[in-house]
């Protein structure tokens, strides 16, 4: 066999293995996500309606579907923005959950998709604040037998996992959300220094009363799980 043959082989293969494995993972990815988007609609749905028999004044709760890879759940003041990355990625080589019997027995099994779930201020997209920041509550790692790794704050039950010995399912999406919630819920907003905020300018000004763009943020109350100051 030439040379030339030999690299158009080497090519194909590399379309039988690694682009096939890659299409297969971004199926499976998205396949979670739109159970994550129903998930989170029954969520508000049900939520809304213990909230109305409970006689809970001024409480709105609402599921918003952007798209195939993008949602938001809006409750109180607070919103969860989900989003799902198109591309596949691999853990990096010094990762622990690569020295896991799982990955050793496929490395392939390593590859992911993964879904976003950041929590804004609702303030922040209903007035279109463009200098407000939101912040990453977890990352939900897919792997193409639908296993899981979810990634996020210590409080979150699946913090430190490697992956599960289960595909992921609709309950554990519910949990995952559920944990989400109860974290925006505890944060809560504080002021910014005052030095910060003790000038402005007259476009500032002009900006801030047509969208309100003076930048807010929550300060969490707890650390990422990669902050060096804080060890698990």
């Amino acid at each position: 066999m030439t040379r030339k043959k030999t690299k158009m082989a080497d090519i194909v293969e590399k379309f039988k293995t690694k682009s096939v494995l890659k299409q297969t993972i971004f199926q499976n990815t998205n396949k979670v996500f739109s159970d994550l988007k129903q998930v989170a609609k029954e969520f508000a749905e049900e939520t809304l309606k213990e909230i109305k028999k409970n006689k809970i004044p001024q409480i709105k709760i609402e599921f918003l579907d952007k798209g195939q890879y993008e949602a938001q759940l809006n409750f109180a003041g607070d919103s969860l923005v989900f989003i799902m990355h198109t591309n596949v990625f691999e853990f990096p080589r010094e990762h622990s959950i690569l020295r896991s019997s799982y990955i050793k027995e496929d490395e392939t099994r390593s590859y992911c998709g993964v879904i976003y779930v950041y929590n804004f201020l609702a303030d922040s997209l209903r007035y279109n604040r463009e200098n407000d920041v939101g912040y990453l509550v977890a990352r939900i790692f897919v792997n193409k037998e639908f296993h899981f790794v979810v990634e996020g704050k210590r409080q979150m039950e699946f913090l430190n996992n490697t992956f599960m010995n289960e595909a992921i399912d609709n309950p554990t999406l519910r949990q995952i959300l559920e944990t989400a919630v109860m974290y925006c819920l505890d944060f809560d907003l504080l002021l910014q220094p005052y030095d910060m905020i003790k000038e402005i300018s007259v476009l500032q000004i002009l900006e801030y009363s047509s969208s309100m763009k003076i930048k807010t943020g929550k300060r969490l109350g707890f650390r990422f799980q990669a902050d060096p100051e804080e060890k698990l």
